[in-house]
């Protein structure tokens, strides 16, 4: 009885460590890091304050996951420099300044590990009527982009699609139609036409949307016959606040900072975790007035 109890227990063991064998454990981090402004507003410090705030959250929350993707937003020039020596060299990102293409603006940059992912491809879209580079799109009140990559896992040889962005806060035109350039951009580079792998790829989608469970961009989105869905509701744990923006004084509170994972209905991902982390500790310090928040997956291979 004893061995065949032993035998059983050795079977599921065996069972598990092939399951969990067949998956990549990825972390997503997106974090809207508020750019550098000159001067800060009521209640902010000044980038050169904040900066190590900042990095120390990421070097914190992606330390012992090496296939992490840190997605943010709202990052200029100054800072992305500022973030990219402070990670250091096993790091790179890809990206560019919406209002050029170049180096002005914002940037919404997806950041990697170069050892552990090989970039395949990339592009940055611009969210407006005909897609031109630094155009405001409808009643937006800033130029608005996606930046997206398609990643392959260099020791497994899995393919992904990774995608930041980062809505317009005037215009709920802007967030809509924003909303439905990002289905058809995502139909189009997971499908088997369009990228390196034989079938539809998995796909994450990180940023601030500026827009409520509520709002009609979110709903887009998330709705059911949509490609993507909010990973919040799949993780099985969830940790922390709920709401991601706070402004820098805790007065006014949503939820607009989301992650998404594709293709819904698919059994590509387990979502494990689901976490809102703090912007700010005893000292009063605001890292950001957003929150990050972390979604844990594994993807399976």
């Amino acid at each position: 009885m004893m061995l065949k109890v032993a035998l059983l227990v050795t079977t599921l063991v065996t069972l598990i460590m092939k399951a969990h064998a067949a998956t990549l454990p990825i972390r997503i981090l997106t974090h809207n890091i508020r750019y550098a402004a000159d001067p800060p507003a009521t209640g902010e410090k000044p980038w050169s304050t904040r900066k190590q705030l900042i990095l120390n959250e990421l070097h914190y929350n992606t330390l012992h996951n090496p296939e992490s993707f840190i997605c943010l937003q709202e990052v200029l020039n100054e800072q992305l420099v500022d973030i990219m020596a402070g990670l250091g060299d096993e790091w790179a990102y890809i990206g560019v300044g919406r209002d050029d293409g170049k180096t002005k603006g914002e940037y919404s940059p997806i950041i990697y590990r170069k050892a552990v992912w090989e970039l395949v491809t990339w592009q940055t879209v611009w969210l407006n009527e005909n897609g031109a580079v630094g155009k405001k799109g409808w009643d937006a009140g800033s130029v608005r982009i996606l930046n997206l990559g398609e990643f392959k896992h260099r020791q497994s040889k899995k393919a992904m699609v990774a995608m930041s962005t980062h809505f317009d806060n005037a215009g709920a035109i802007s967030r809509r139609e924003s909303a439905k350039i990002i289905e058809k951009v995502v139909a189009n580079v997971t499908s088997p036409n369009s990228n390196t792998s034989s079938s539809t790829l998995p796909f994450f989608l990180a940023g601030d949307l500026n827009s409520e469970t509520s709002g009609e961009a979110y709903k887009i989105l998330n709705n059911g016959s949509s490609i993507m869905q909010d990973t919040k509701e799949q993780a099985k744990w969830l940790y922390g606040d709920t709401n991601t923006f706070t402004d820098f004084d805790d007065q006014t509170k949503t939820l607009i900072d989301f992650v998404f994972v594709g293709p819904r209905g698919k059994s590509d991902w387990v979502l494990e975790g689901y976490s809102v982390l703090p912007n700010k500790f005893e000292d009063g310090v605001y890292g950001s007035d957003h929150r990050a928040v972390v979604v844990d997956g594994l993807l399976k291979i």
